[in-house]
């Protein structure tokens, strides 16, 4: 069963996403990204200019397509919808909706934002995550961080 954390009231996504990603690469963790197309290319192109001389490797994944070699030598997946076979154990889900299969993952994050609509598809998400057998952690951003 895969550990389901949700960290809620993030003001700045983004910016909470690349710094958990610099995180899990600095500490060898494979993590697959599962966003919306634009939001992965705004996720992408913070990857490569967030950090002054710093290298995040990421790689845009489709869907549809069996991982490739160079995917798999990637750490960090960027992948609109849900990833391919093969892929990594965690999953940093930034869509409004489940991965098709999250059982599949040995740890999923949620990175829910401040506004109201982001919040209710946080709650959604909860819901349907507690549906599907699994019991999701809750952890809040303290007062006015970004992330």
């Amino acid at each position: 069963m895969p550990k389901v954390e949700f960290h809620t009231g993030v003001t700045d996504e983004l910016d909470f996403a690349c710094r958990l990603l610099r995180k899990a690469y600095r500490v060898g963790a494979r993590v697959a990204v599962r966003a919306p197309s634009q939001r992965l290319q705004r996720l992408d192109r913070e990857l490569w200019t967030r950090f002054e001389r710093e290298f995040i490797p990421h790689l845009r994944v489709s869907a549809q397509a069996e991982a490739s070699a160079q995917a798999l030598r990637t750490p960090i997946w960027l992948v609109d919808g849900d990833p391919p076979c093969a892929h990594p154990p965690v999953l940093l889900n930034l869509d409004t909706t489940l991965p098709g299969n999250p059982k599949a993952f040995t740890r999923i994050i949620e990175i829910v934002g401040s506004d109201a609509d982001a919040v209710r598809h946080g709650r959604e998400r909860w819901r349907a995550y507690e549906a599907a057998g699994l019991r999701p952690v809750h952890h809040a951003a303290a007062a006015g961080a970004h992330g």
